[in-house]
């Protein structure tokens, strides 16, 4: 089965509107026609099993059959923050994987060890977008803007449990240590190439992260943040 994205706003309870860049791909690239079955997510947790009803040159107008709540999304809330990296596709390969695994928030962080001129947030957006899609989850992740070390560990806003990745045995809690519960909201930093500096670390520990042991092995930002997120929500 084809997914399709349709923004809540347009979602009536018996029927939506697919439009726009949307409503292209439907309907020139992948062909679809009135009568055809397709699930569409609305990007808050929800699919809807829908047919096509009706067809005009920049719209279609689909009658929902059936509703999916919370559709193949993961019991825990996970948000992964992880420092920009110098090569560009990489940090976008790193949107992509995340929004497989189920992530709900991605921080791209700017740190004493970061460049970051390249920082593409609208880009991330459209990635997780295209990926929410392709490995059919519902929730579609906020990308959010980048965001400064201090500004994200100072928000007295986020609740739940808070985690540093660190490469000290000595340090914290290791990899089995971390795996969630039903419910829990997890927050975890990863630094950029060469990590955070032990100001950065020091000044997280004060502000209530714990450190993660990632092993003996250096690890690299990108595969570092899908080891985690992958014990968190697999």
């Amino acid at each position: 089965m084809d997914y399709f994205y349709c923004p809540p706003e347009k979602i009536r309870e018996h029927d939506l509107v697919i439009e726009g860049e949307e409503f292209s791909h439907l309907v020139h690239v992948m062909r679809k026609k009135e009568g055809d079955e397709i699930i569409v997510v609305d990007g808050r947790g929800s699919a809807y099993d829908v047919g096509l009803e009706t067809v005009t040159r920049r719209s279609a107008r689909c009658v929902i059959k059936r509703v999916f709540r919370g559709y193949h999304e993961p019991s825990a809330s996970v948000t992964m923050a992880a420092g920009i990296l110098k090569n560009p596709s990489k940090f976008d390969f790193l949107v992509e994987k995340l929004t497989e695994l189920g992530v709900m928030e991605i921080i791209p962080l700017r740190t004493e060890r970061t460049i970051p001129s390249h920082a593409r947030t609208d880009r991330w957006q459209k990635l997780a977008l295209s990926a929410m899609k392709q490995c059919g989850r519902s929730y579609l992740p906020a990308v959010r803007d980048l965001t400064t070390l201090d500004s994200l560990i100072g928000d007295a806003t986020r609740g739940g449990r808070k985690f540093i990745a660190h490469e000290r045995l000595e340090a914290g809690i290791s990899l089995t240590e971390l795996r969630s519960t039903p419910g829990e909201s997890t927050l975890i930093l990863v630094g950029p190439e060469g990590g955070f500096s032990d100001e950065e670390f020091s000044r997280s520990l004060h502000a209530g992260f714990k450190p993660v042991f990632l092993g003996d092995r250096r690890l690299r930002t990108e595969t570092a943040t899908i080891v985690l997120a992958s014990l968190l929500l697999c």
